[in-house]
């Protein structure tokens, strides 16, 4: 998504950022993103409120060297800069305590461990990530195996923030605890994304891209072959081509040419996390009618409001339809309903 960012997403927002297009395509970042229109929707008041956008994308490349910057991309730069002490302690001891938490899988027992992270502060993300958890949970059994990362949604501040830093720690202990062999890693991830990857941008204090190459090797590093990955940005299908495998399913709400909608900080929910999450995947369905749903429900959407598609994508390997088949058959026979406002007016 830099659905606010990247692109004029349908003109919902008056005068956006102008953006990476130009940056991506040439690869020289001097100027990465831009500060924010004054057009913004501002946070929500009230001290569980996020902290807004206000100041440039610092650059993440190196000069502007292609290679170089393309080098520096693929290694998933973060920045972090002026958090103070104590609140860098307090996410820390945040982070420790929901992965202390997490419960070790049972031999025999085909677990899910579900990780869902907001790697923007517009709170739309901590809201769809904080939901998300809670579906995928009930959905696959993750009952004490489950994992949210997101900041403050303007109601509540009580989560360790999502942060490419948090989410790769939480894959490593998710790791430890888990066999490889027969559980299964269920990843959901929303935020704004550019053709590098997905944006990690909390306020003007947190900075950085997580690519393709960097979730896969990180993947690889830690052994864990049994996933599906969900993940909401625009341009997220650029994910598909490197992380595709015979065990992994992985569905993106964008063509890796095309923006995602639905990201005014002010929604409950992404058109596409509305659709896949808040709907199809609260339903007794396979993973693959959820994804062909979804699809569905998001044209519907984009062709109401005369916006041009999105064109979410899926590819699930053949080893993954065999161990999904028999791990969604313990999921619950009845459906739950939607909650929040829906992104699409509906």
């Amino acid at each position: 998504m830099y659905r606010q960012l990247v692109l004029d997403h349908g003109g919902s927002r008056g005068q956006l950022r102008s953006m990476i297009k130009r940056a991506v395509a040439a690869l020289a970042i001097t100027s990465f993103l831009v500060a924010p229109s004054q057009a913004q929707d501002a946070a929500p008041d009230g001290a569980n409120s996020p902290p807004e956008h206000t100041e440039p994308f610092p650059n993440l490349g190196i000069g502007s060297n292609r290679a170089k910057a393309r080098i520096s991309f693929e290694l998933a730069p973060h920045l972090q800069r002026g958090v103070p002490a104590k609140e860098l302690l307090d996410q820390q001891r945040r982070l420790d305590r929901s992965l202390g938490a997490l419960a070790p899988q049972r031999p025999g027992t085909v677990d899910a461990y579900v990780v869902t992270v907001a790697f923007d502060s517009d709170p739309v993300f901590a809201r769809e990530a904080r939901e998300a958890g809670k579906v995928l949970s009930r959905r696959y059994g993750g009952e004490g195996r489950t994992l949210t990362l997101a900041g403050p949604d303007g109601s509540r501040d009580d989560l360790a923030q999502g942060s490419i830093r948090t989410f790769l720690m939480s894959l490593a202990r998710v790791a430890e605890i888990m066999d490889p062999d027969e559980d299964v890693l269920v990843v959901y991830t929303t935020s704004h994304g550019t053709r590098l990857g997905l944006v990690n941008h909390y306020g003007d204090r947190e900075y950085g891209i997580l690519p393709p190459a960097r979730l896969k090797e990180t993947l690889e590093e830690l052994g864990i072959k049994r996933r599906v990955l969900i993940l909401s940005a625009c341009y997220s299908g650029v994910f598909i081509p490197a992380l595709k495998s015979k065990d992994t399913a992985i569905l993106t709400a964008a063509s890796a040419q095309r923006t995602s909608f639905g990201c005014t900080p002010d929604n409950d929910w992404t058109f596409y996390g509305d659709a896949m999450i808040n709907r199809a995947l609260r339903k007794p369905q396979s993973l693959e009618a959820a994804a062909k749903e979804t699809t569905q429900l998001v044209a519907q959407w984009e062709s109401k409001r005369r916006l041009l598609a999105s064109l979410p994508q899926s590819s699930i390997g053949a080893g993954a339809k065999v161990w999904l088949a028999e791990f969604e058959r313990t999921m619950p026979k009845t459906a739950t309903q939607p909650v929040g406002r829906s992104s699409a007016g509906q």
